[in-house]
């Protein structure tokens, strides 16, 4: 009975004057919802990156070769990282795939449609590398690079823009007025951290050199994706891999490195330190508001400790204790901040899926943390803000009180 009279009585006394305890609670509710709304936003960038970087996995390092350049002079735009470079790192104990590749843009015609895409010149294990599944047909095999086939895989994008069916395999399609054979046709999967493959077509590196760009240096890469094996250290293999390719490239010992590495590893965890730390800043702004929040209820506590001087004589001149006095204004402040804070994890968690998911079309992940920290941190504001208010009430003199006007 305790406990459900000081609910009651707290509860009578906050309806008493319901506009005050409206906008009293008004911060809380602004505070507890920005704060849900900065997290759901902070998981979804997260979730976001995640996808992106998924398919790739964090066992996958990319190489960049660089122009050549030594004594701070360009000797040209050659690219230096080579096929046999790539032969060579192939032979590490901890490198399960690679790949070397080369991009351009191309022209796909097919009967009277036609469509610019984005080509990938590339080796069997860009299949691996990538994490690329055919859904019809299959990948080429190293016989078609070493002979320079005239084939392709296509993504299911590129197919529906030139209006050819889903299973395409076999057909003939023109790159860049080049006849090729599709051979497969890959998975839908989306926008990745390396662009979509939906759109994309991908042949062999030969093929792609000899037949769509010309290049003047048939062996050299500008680029080669790496996948690793699940028990590899990153650091040690691009240290391994350093050190032949500096070998190879006969760099003396003051010249810089002429190619590049990307440790998606590396990419990963620093994408989510600064989602994490904007995350961090977003709230901590957004805490202000329950700063706010928790000074008004304080203000409205000490109002209503002033204006209830008599009833607090009354009480204590029939024998409630300080501790029923305390627990009694605490419990209002409680209530107050606590019905702010669940008003605010309701508006947060609509406006947070309501916008992400209907409006931007993004998807939201739900976790159960926000709602324990939003009703944690309602509770303390309201302890915080009503442990002056109410320890005032239980030190006063219920004489005094009583000829309170």
């Amino acid at each position: 009975m305790y406990l459900r009279d000081i609910l009651s009585e707290s509860c009578i006394s906050i309806t008493t004057n319901k506009l005050r305890t409206i906008l009293t609670m008004l911060g809380v509710v602004i505070g507890i919802c920005a704060v849900v709304i900065m997290i759901a936003a902070g998981q979804t960038v997260e979730h976001k990156i995640i996808s992106h970087f998924s398919d790739l996995g964090t066992n996958t390092i990319m190489l960049r070769a660089r122009a050549t350049e030594r004594g701070g002079i360009k000797s040209g735009h050659r690219m230096t990282l080579t096929t046999d470079d790539i032969a060579e790192i192939a032979k590490l104990p901890g490198v399960a795939a690679i790949t070397p590749a080369q991009m351009g843009m191309v022209r796909l015609v097919h009967g009277n449609q036609n469509l610019y895409v984005a080509a990938v010149g590339a080796y069997p294990d860009y299949k691996s590398v990538l994490n690329i599944d055919t859904e019809y047909g299959d990948f080429f095999n190293m016989d078609d690079v070493q002979n320079s086939r005239s084939v392709a895989i296509i993504g299911p994008r590129a197919l529906y823009e030139l209006g050819m069916p889903e299973n395409s395999t076999g057909k003939t399609i023109r790159i860049n007025n080049m006849p090729f054979t599709i051979i497969g046709t890959t998975k839908t999967k989306g926008d990745t951290a390396l662009g979509s493959q939906d759109d994309m077509i991908i042949i062999p590196l030969s093929t792609f050199k000899k037949r769509l760009v010309g290049d003047e240096f048939p062996n050299s890469v500008p680029v080669a994706g790496i996948r690793l094996t699940d028990n590899a250290d990153n650091n040690l293999i691009i240290e391994q891999i350093t050190s032949i390719l500096r070998m190879r490239h006969k760099l003396r010992d003051s010249d810089p490195d002429d190619f590049q590495f990307f440790d998606m590893k590396q990419i990963m965890e620093s994408l989510n330190s600064v989602v994490g730390n904007m995350q961090i800043l977003i709230i901590a702004v957004a805490a202000i508001s329950l700063i706010v929040g928790g000074i008004g209820i304080m203000n409205m506590m000490l109002a209503s400790v002033t204006e209830r001087t008599r009833e607090i004589g009354i009480r204590k001149s029939i024998g409630a204790c300080e501790k029923y006095i305390i627990i009694q204004f605490l419990t209002e402040s409680v209530l107050i901040s606590l019905t702010g804070g669940l008003i605010g994890l309701i508006l947060g968690i609509s406006i947070a899926h309501g916008v992400g998911r209907g409006i931007l079309h993004f998807y939201v992940p739900f976790s159960i943390w926000p709602i324990v920290v939003s009703l944690f941190v309602s509770v303390c504001v309201g302890i915080f803000s009503g442990i002056l208010p109410a320890i005032r009430a239980s030190k006063l003199n219920p004489i005094d009180c009583m000829r309170h006007e």
